[in-house]
């Protein structure tokens, strides 16, 4: 019995002499949007590539669909859209995924292709040359070819990368509707962190080829905000004293918004901590609140925590 449709176990891997992977493992359950984030360098690329059978790990073992990497089925289980469209200029949309099924040796369903062309809102440039395509549009068509073979998995890097927001709001719902309706797993690399905050319940965080961070999206936001103070002020703050604040590293001021400060402060420091030292700066304080993080806020703490070792 298959337990999750991807499984990541004790992954390492180095490169070119340097260790990349440093013994990561994570789930990827049937019906999750999971969020795959990280900095630049972190070890995601890898990993993915690991996933799709692209390079082998050093130690440990990772699964799709019950079938280790290595073995050909897993790869008919998954479909994906990575670095580069690789899409073929010269021959139409539908060219291009009636291709794209005879590599999987497949049959070439006009059908099958028309249903994923009109999915990604692109059924009415069937017989357009994808040379002509938009960045916005060959994104949609990656992501169809991604699905054309009707895989239960998708590993997408970046998928929204560089697109107009009305596109990428679009590529959002298509993935929820895919998760919703028709039962697929998806697996989302992406350094928009408002993007993974709408559409994924689970996430892994992964910085310096470890997971720092691992669960359900929602838990993990409102346990990180258990430390994250916003202070209201009376006025806005000039800044001489924004200044002044933010050279006080122990208490944490992270964002000034007008007059909201947020602070994520460490060590011992409380809210009367905060309220004392901001009344001896001159700022009068309306009032104080504790919120749940955000993933952005859950994400820089994590990764400045990391470069501040």
């Amino acid at each position: 019995m298959i337990s999750s449709p991807i499984e990541v176990k004790s992954i390492k891997k180095s490169l070119q002499g340097r260790e990349i992977l440093k013994g990561i493992s994570f789930n990827v359950e049937k019906g999750d949007i999971f969020g795959f984030i990280g900095p630049n360098g972190a070890g995601k690329t890898t990993t993915i590539r690991i996933l799709l059978g692209l390079y082998a790990a050093d130690e440990g073992s990772a699964s799709i669909m019950g079938y280790d990497v290595s073995n050909d089925e897993s790869r008919k289980k998954v479909g994906f859209v990575i670095d580069g469209d690789g899409l073929y200029d010269n021959m139409t949309a539908e060219a291009n995924l009636g291709y794209y099924l005879k590599i999987y040796e497949k049959p070439v369903d006009k059908t099958q292709i028309k249903k994923v062309l009109d999915l990604v809102g692109l059924a009415n440039r069937a017989q357009d040359k994808v040379g002509t395509f938009s960045k916005g549009m060959r994104q949609r068509l990656a992501l169809a070819r991604a699905l054309v073979y009707k895989p239960e998995v998708l590993i997408l890097d970046e998928p929204t990368s560089g697109i107009d927001p009305s596109a990428q709001l679009d590529i959002r719902q298509i993935l929820l509707d895919l998760v919703h309706k028709e039962n697929k797993t998806v697996l989302l690399s992406s350094h928009n962190m408002d993007e993974v905050q709408k559409i994924c319940n689970r996430v892994a965080l992964l910085n310096n080829g470890e997971i720092k961070l691992y669960g359900r999206l929602d838990e993990l936001c409102r346990q990180v905000g258990k430390n994250i103070i916003t202070v209201h002020a009376n006025t806005l703050i000039d800044d001489r004293t924004k200044n002044k604040l933010k050279s006080m590293k122990e208490f944490g001021l992270s964002k000034i918004n007008e007059k909201d400060l947020i602070f994520t402060p460490s060590g011992n420091i409380k809210v009367p901590d905060i309220i004392n030292m901001l009344a001896k700066e001159g700022v009068e304080v309306e009032r104080v609140s504790k919120n749940d993080a955000s993933l952005e806020d859950v994400y820089n703490k994590i990764v400045r925590s990391d470069v501040n070792q």
